[in-house]
């Protein structure tokens, strides 16, 4: 029932071009978008969200993303990783007291982790938060930069060091504690929106927190947890991005067929040449797999298993990629008429890029990859030298 909903208001509400040169969404758009619950598609009924499965809401996140990149990204990072740690580690009183609203799109959230010094390394972040005489708030200090809804959010789920005393030991030591901060707290300000190379209608702005006082009550898991909470939040929502550039990809490929059928040189439409149809070949088999490594990720999650990280993340390098050379092999099928912004496809290059650096760049995860890989085999091996040694 959503997808085609989703489909009218993508194709005939939202301008994709419109968006890049305003760099936002008009709030006809995000009116829109509030009334299909597009805000909250992950959210349970009972909280004021859809409640779709992760199969459903990728498939909605195909259609979004084959529409224009920079809606995606402000809906994603809005409950995609914005209020995601909420809704996988937040206490009933936490879901209570700030889904509703976020599910509606009254309030919008972020994600702050990202620092000036602290990128791929969430370790060495500065931003810190200490609790006050009476115990009851933690006094957060420090800045966030490259903030996704940075400037329009109300609800931050922001990652901080903080100090966390072993119970065993009694020594105290720097560990990242993830908390719920409301604008409204007070010492919350941001920057302007910064002017970016794509995704222009998704707002990315730095974010201070200067002596903003933060309710005990509002850490997700609890103090220390942090860098646990951000794994959960990123691994999760990962899944999404394979699905929403699965998206883009048959949209591209269907701007080149559109093209190749009608275009005629050399006395022949050129879709008959064998260079046209290797390239669409090519293009819609890497398309095949991209869509398949997204739902096969969204069904593993959906049947309940949990060790889904490395498959997502799989799918995220590959997506990635894969979209990027598509994008590139449709604007050489069109020629010139690629290269003009009235086409779309300039823009969805531009905004293809970011891909393969936010939510864990491709460089960092294919090295978790990789090392997730030996720490399985390694323990195997493992096993095996016990025996060996001891037959």
């Amino acid at each position: 029932m959503l997808v085609p909903i989703c489909e009218k208001v993508m194709t005939e509400q939202n301008n994709p071009l419109l968006n890049d040169e305003m760099g936002s969404v008009p709030e006809p758009t995000i009116q829109a978008l509030r009334e299909l619950g597009a805000f909250g598609l992950q959210v349970p009924v009972e909280l004021d969200g859809v409640g779709l499965t992760n199969t459903q809401y990728a498939r909605l996140t195909e259609v979004v993303g084959g529409n224009d990149l920079g809606v995606g990204i402000f809906i994603g990072a809005h409950q995609s990783i914005g209020f995601k740690g909420i809704l996988l580690c937040g206490t009933d009183e936490q879901k209570a007291q700030y889904l509703p609203k976020l599910a509606t799109g009254e309030n919008f959230a972020a994600f702050a982790l990202t620092e000036p010094s602290s990128g791929s390394d969430a370790g060495s972040i500065k931003t810190r938060a200490e609790l006050n005489a009476e115990g009851t708030h933690w006094i957060l200090n420090g800045g966030k930069i490259w903030i996704s809804n940075g400037g329009i959010a109300e609800i931050f789920t922001v990652f901080c060091k903080t100090p966390v005393v072993d119970e065993k030991t009694g020594t105290v030591t720097e560990k990242v504690s993830a908390m719920i901060v409301e604008r409204a707290f007070g010492g919350v300000t941001n920057g302007p929106p910064e002017k970016k190379m794509g995704i222009k209608c998704s707002n990315t702005a730095e974010v201070y927190f200067e002596n903003t006082p933060v309710p005990v009550e509002n850490v997700l898991s609890q103090p220390g947890d942090g860098f646990k909470v951000a794994m959960q939040i990123l691994n999760n929502g990962r899944f999404g991005m394979g699905a929403a550039l699965s998206g883009t990809m048959r949209s591209v490929i269907q701007k080149a067929c559109e093209h190749a059928t009608a275009r005629i040189q050399f006395g022949s439409r050129i879709d008959g040449y064998g260079a046209i149809q290797e390239k669409i070949a090519k293009m819609s088999m890497i398309h095949y797999a991209t869509e398949s490594m997204a739902y096969m990720v969204a069904g593993t999650m959906d049947s309940g298993y949990e060790d889904y990280q490395l498959e997502a993340a799989i799918s995220k390098i590959f997506a990635s990629e894969a979209a990027w050379f598509v994008t590139d092999e449709a604007i050489q099928i069109l020629g010139g008429n690629g290269f003009m912004r009235s086409l779309g496809l300039e823009k969805v290059m531009r905004d293809l890029r970011i891909f393969r650096i936010f939510e864990g760049t491709n460089d960092i995860l294919r090295l978790f990859v990789a090392l997730v890989g030996i720490q399985y085999a390694g323990g195997h091996l493992k096993e095996l030298q016990k025996a060996i040694s001891d037959p």
